[in-house]
């Protein structure tokens, strides 16, 4: 995607503490399923080029929609963390119809070659 050297941190929170972030860096109320800081962007941006930033995942958020979407806990991690590390590479669902398509089909993409390595590795 772009640089093969990135180094990203994650974060796993509960929906308490994924609030707190929510409305302190983003202003929006609530917890939500991942939010993502990229380090690409913004003031300090020039200070590591490999530095693509933070992805923090509500565990609790991840665990209800799991369970909603009947799915396992470790295939809905999956899909938030590679939903997080993709808005680190600047990839946006809220812009417009074109963009959300986007993502959803790099999301989708990635997902099955992690699919694909889980295979070989069993």
């Amino acid at each position: 995607m772009g640089n093969p050297e990135g180094e990203l941190s994650v974060l796993l929170l509960d929906d308490a503490d994924i609030a707190d972030l929510n409305k302190q860096y983003l202003n929006r109320a609530g917890a939500t399923n991942v939010i993502a800081f990229p380090m690409t962007e913004g003031e300090f941006a020039g200070i590591n080029p490999n530095l693509l930033g933070d992805v923090v995942i509500s565990m609790d958020t991840a665990a209800r929609e799991a369970e909603m979407m009947e799915t396992t806990m470790e295939n809905r991690f999956k899909e938030l963390l590679i939903h997080g590390i993709l808005h680190l590479f600047g990839y946006d669902h809220e812009t417009n119809e074109a963009d959300a398509q986007r993502m959803e089909n790099k999301s989708e993409e990635l997902l099955e070659a992690v699919r694909s390595v889980e295979m070989l590795i069993r």
